[in-house]
């Protein structure tokens, strides 16, 4: 059996009490985890014997993956989270808090590539979403639940980066501050969670065929510069899979010490 939480903005329904006296292992939290890198890591985790709550935006895709991760670890369980809304973040942060005294680990990997558009045509509120799901609701989620992390045993916690949080791309202005912020916040947080034995590290896993990347190749071209280029990686199968991926994070993830702590990563290099 497993069970998948569904929150709105003015209730959730609660996980049946005898299900939480089974959750007694630190689980790893995965955000973004119905689809691509995410789901693959979650799964990978759920496979090598940790339990693992799948966090991603209400979907038959999170049911699926709730199925999945319960028929590997008996201790995985799904929740519907929108990192876009806060109200969603703070339901699920209160139920993560009462169903887990401690957590062992949180992967950020949710996050959105849209808007795609020049700096000077991009609706100021459709950045500010992008802004939003890529860093402040990575920010918000962690604060609420670090009363959990830490302590006697080490919490890693796991932020998927981007080539694009070095490197500026035409178009991607949201995406690109979105992820070097990212990459900071893992630093910050690796310096201040030191002392309380939390570890943060962020990895850029490559040019992976998700649906961003079909997003990517949707977009208008008078749009995106670089549009014929993300094409050409497809059409000429330059594109990793999101399994392989996951195969190469996971020793990372569950493994970084203390002294790895705020370093950024490179699937490519690893």
């Amino acid at each position: 059996m497993y069970f998948i939480v569904f929150f709105t903005d003015e209730a959730y329904n609660e996980v049946p009490a005898q299900h939480v006296r089974d959750m007694t292992q630190g689980p790893y939290i995965v955000t973004g985890a119905s689809k691509g890198i995410g789901r693959a890591i979650a799964l990978e985790l759920a496979k090598q014997g940790h339990p693992v709550v799948a966090l991603a935006r209400a979907s038959t895709e999170l049911e699926q993956v709730g199925a999945e991760l319960t028929l590997l670890h008996p201790n995985s369980i799904a929740f519907a989270c929108d990192l876009s809304n806060s109200d969603s973040i703070a339901a699920t942060a209160t139920e993560l808090n009462r169903l887990f005294p401690w957590i062992a680990g949180l992967i950020h990997n949710a996050g959105t590539i849209e808007p795609i558009q020049p700096l000077n045509q991009v609706p100021i509120h459709l950045w500010s979403a992008s802004i939003q799901v890529n860093l402040i609701g990575v920010q918000d989620l962690t604060q609420r639940l670090m009363k959990h992390m830490g302590g006697t045993h080490q919490t890693r916690i796991t932020t998927i980066s981007s080539g694009a949080s070095l490197n500026p791309v035409q178009s991607w202005s949201a995406y690109c501050v979105g992820k070097a912020g990212l990459d900071m916040w893992a630093r910050c947080i690796a310096q201040e969670g030191a002392e309380l034995n939390i570890s943060a590290i962020s990895i850029a896993p490559g040019i992976v065929d998700t649906d961003m990347q079909l997003t990517i190749r949707s977009v208008k071209p008078e749009l995106f510069p670089r549009h014929s280029d993300f094409v050409s990686l497809h059409t000429s199968g330059q594109l990793t899979q999101s399994t392989d991926v996951a195969l190469q994070l996971c020793p990372l993830i569950l493994n970084h010490s203390m002294e790895q702590s705020g370093q950024r990563f490179d699937v490519r290099e690893l």
